[in-house]
């Protein structure tokens, strides 16, 4: 099953360009709104999951983030980034691995994720990415998905959406919601998608009832 996800999106980022996807984004603004929020030390550690060839590291390092990494399931798709950003490149810590099946060496201060987490449809799936963002998470958490009146499908695979509430309720046991809101994308080829994205802080431990 990896095998086949990895192949699917391998080729889409083979054979497409970036004006030919739909997430395309030249500027990510949500999510450097967000991350701006927590006003984090330059030094913080910042995973993105699920990144393909996302821009969101171009901006992160010009702004003098060096703690970097960014994780996609598309070794081709990392690639692409990595071209695009020549030496700047070498700053930065790339991983080729299914969000499921990638073992954590370090608790991050911030996880960030546009898109990945909706792909995950099964009871099963969504409790090993809860599992691995509550041992691999030590402050904040980002997450964009489609919304409720967002598409049904991305790229010919299906997708769960959420509300504001059910991601909430989704995150509850390790992170408190921090803030919602709902945004419009326009893909390259205008037409209009909507994303949900929540900011969330982990559980302070100190203060969990007995």
């Amino acid at each position: 099953m990896m095998y086949e996800t990895q192949n699917h999106w391998d080729t889409i980022y083979k054979t497409k360009t970036a004006a030919q996807v739909g997430w395309t984004q030249e500027v990510p603004y949500t999510s450097l709104e967000f991350i701006h929020s927590f006003n984090l030390d330059k030094t913080a550690s910042i995973i993105d999951v699920g990144a393909g060839d996302s821009k969101l590291v171009d901006h992160l390092i010009l702004e003098g983030f060096s703690n970097l990494t960014v994780l996609d399931i598309s070794a081709e798709a990392l690639e692409k980034a990595k071209l695009r950003l020549g030496e700047k490149a070498k700053t930065v810590n790339w991983l080729v691995s299914d969000v499921l099946d990638f073992k954590a060496d370090r608790a991050y201060d911030l996880w960030h994720d546009r898109a990945a987490f909706h792909f995950l449809t099964s009871p099963d799936q969504i409790k090993a990415y809860l599992d691995l963002t509550a041992n691999s998470v030590k402050t904040y958490l980002v997450l964009g998905t489609f919304s409720e009146t967002g598409p049904d499908q991305c790229s010919g695979l299906r997708i769960k959406k959420y509300s504001a509430d059910t991601l909430s309720n989704t995150f509850k046991n390790e992170f408190s919601k921090i803030k919602c809101i709902t945004v419009d994308h326009i893909t390259p080829f205008q037409t209009k998608q909507n994303y949900l994205f929540c900011s969330f802080k982990k559980h302070d431990p100190s203060k969990s009832s007995l």
